[in-house]
């Protein structure tokens, strides 16, 4: 019989009958051959049980037994049988199987069979990781043979649902799938997180977040089997749950964009990645990460350099500049003592536009254009971008930060996305993919489970919109996008090199954001610690558009 009764139901029931003897816990943790700490036990003489010596010799035989097996000590309690070998490999079997965090096994009242046989039940009781306490009742034969006596070894004794052949084991409850767009299985590591192979439940990523529609319902998540020992087989389902059927939860990512992106990131020796969207729709096609475990793509928290320099754009355009109007682009300047100076401290030459300086990314031409933005200027524009809002998603994701500027160098630097501006790689993919469709369209990877897509307080004029595609697109021709160069579609991008940390010279990300003219596909590119976004991250981009563009 099995059962997850309380352990003291069945010893003391019998007290008034005859002498026993319990196994109980003393609370102190043994280390054990399979590397798991067991209870260790004392035991006692119950109160009222037989004198008769060879019951009180054969239950102390088998309660050494016990103690080795509930030890963990396959080898030792092999020893006190009559069939080493099996038993050594059974007892080994089960307890590597269940593994239990606590065993606890008491002895019932034995009874003499004959002249140098006695049958003891007993009782077995283990907490196993995921599947809770689980409980049951069985018995031995206790036989003597020339003066020793032995524990009568059979599969049976072990637990009375098993045969020869057979072991007992924990399955795991089935989890329903985690699939991409077209149903297949989800291949991204990032995305899908991990399950805990103890407790079976969902430890990170979508895994941990649609834990309980994967798993059906809560409840234990393994259950104790009977298996068979040769194939590995059940045979026999011992405990179960009253869970439901779990069910599959389908994400918006495309395979094939998503295999690009993984590809593209392959060999990179910085931590990188990748993100893209449908701006038609939100949907994200692609969320990859290198290396795989921390979700950087769509979690992540960087200042996103000059790819924010799109948003400052916006902005200025907003207050009535147009590409082609004068720009100049010095080496160095200075803001209430602050120097802002272009990367390598290049400059433009004389005539040089608007679109020429968002092309070729200069600092010095947005921090002396902050006197046209009011202090609120960065921040309303980049609502207009989804930046800062609440986004529903499906799954966790960093929405973006741009305060209200606090002073005129405060403004300076988040005008080039320094400061206290902050983006994800999730976020920049869709200020790419908001230029492209014209309007913000909050991102989704799990739509089934998405409520309310957040809705952003403000949109771009017309005008706006064609004039950033127009710089976006001379970035590839003309400026610091030239790792796209050549790639069909139409690619239009913006490269970023965001200043981080205190060392002197500051450490950069590399970063590089953009659209295909030619179809739905908006991404941006990360790589931390980088170098440079038009250098370092633009051949990365390049990489992932060639395989999907040819």
């Amino acid at each position: 019989m099995t059962h997850p009764g309380n352990l003291s139901d069945y010893p003391q029931s019998r007290r008034g009958r005859s002498r026993g003897r319990l196994i109980v816990s003393t609370g102190v943790a043994l280390a054990v051959t399979v590397g798991v700490g067991y209870w260790g036990y004392s035991s006692f003489v119950a109160d009222g049980g037989s004198d008769d010596p060879q019951v009180v010799d054969a239950t102390a035989e088998l309660e050494s037994f016990l103690n080795a097996w509930r030890a963990a000590d396959a080898g030792r309690a092999g020893r006190m049988t009559d069939s080493p070998a099996n038993a050594e490999s059974l007892i080994k079997s089960v307890m590597t199987n269940l593994n239990p965090s606590k065993a606890e096994i008491s002895t019932g009242h034995g009874e003499k069979k004959s002249e140098g046989e006695v049958e003891i039940p007993f009782n077995v009781k283990m907490t196993l990781p995921g599947a809770g306490d689980y409980a049951w009742d069985s018995k031995a034969d206790v036989i003597k043979a020339d003066g020793t006596w032995k524990v009568k070894f059979h599969t049976e004794m072990i637990h009375p649902e098993m045969v020869p052949g057979q072991t007992l084991a924990l399955k795991t409850r089935d989890r329903a799938p985690i699939l991409d767009t077209k149903g297949d299985d989800l291949g991204s590591a990032s995305l899908v997180g991990m399950v805990d192979a103890k407790t079976g439940k969902g430890m990170s990523g979508l895994q941990a977040r649609y834990d309980k529609q994967l798993a059906g319902g809560p409840g234990p998540m393994k259950s104790v089997v009977v298996v068979d020992r040769e194939s590995g087989q059940v045979v026999k389902k011992l405990t179960g749950t009253r869970a439901g059927q779990g069910k599959p939860v389908r994400t918006t990512i495309d395979s094939r964009v998503q295999e690009a992106a993984a590809e593209a990131l392959a060999g990179v020796k910085k931590n990188a990645a990748i993100v893209a969207i449908d701006p038609s729709d939100g949907h994200i096609l692609a969320a990859a990460n290198m290396p795989a475990g921390m979700n950087r793509a769509l979690e992540g928290r960087y200042p996103p350099g000059s790819t924010f320099k799109v948003v400052t754009a916006a902005a200025l355009l907003k207050q009535g500049m147009k590409p082609s109007d004068p720009g100049e682009c010095p080496k160095f300047t200075t803001v209430n003592g602050q120097r802002f100076e272009n990367q390598d401290q290049f400059v433009l030459p004389s005539g040089s536009t608007f679109k020429d300086n968002f092309a070729h990314s200069c600092n010095t031409f947005f921090v002396n254009s902050r006197g046209k933005l009011s202090s609120s200027a960065l921040h309303d524009t980049a609502q207009a971008f989804g930046i800062g809002g609440a986004w529903d998603v499906g799954t966790t994701t960093y929405d973006g930060s741009v305060p209200v500027a606090s002073s005129d160098n405060d403004k300076a630097a988040s005008a080039i996305g320094q400061a206290r501006v902050q983006a994800s790689p999730l976020v920049m993919a869709s200020v790419a993919a908001t230029a492209k469709a014209g309007v913000f369209r909050q991102p989704v990877l799990v739509p089934d489970a998405v409520k309310k897509k957040y809705e952003a307080p403000a949109r771009l004029d017309t005008p706006v919109i064609d004039a950033l595609r127009q710089m976006m697109r001379a970035t590839v021709t003309d400026g610091a996008g030239w790792a796209l160069k050549g790639i069909p579609g139409e690619p239009h991008a913006k490269t970023g090199t965001a200043e981080y940390g205190n060392e002197t010279p500051p450490r950069t990300h590399a970063w590089m954001i953009g659209y295909q003219g030619d179809r739905d596909l908006a991404w941006s590119v990360l790589l931390e610690d980088g170098g440079s976004g038009g250098s370092d991250a633009g051949p990365i981009a390049a990489k992932f558009l060639k395989k999907l563009v040819g």
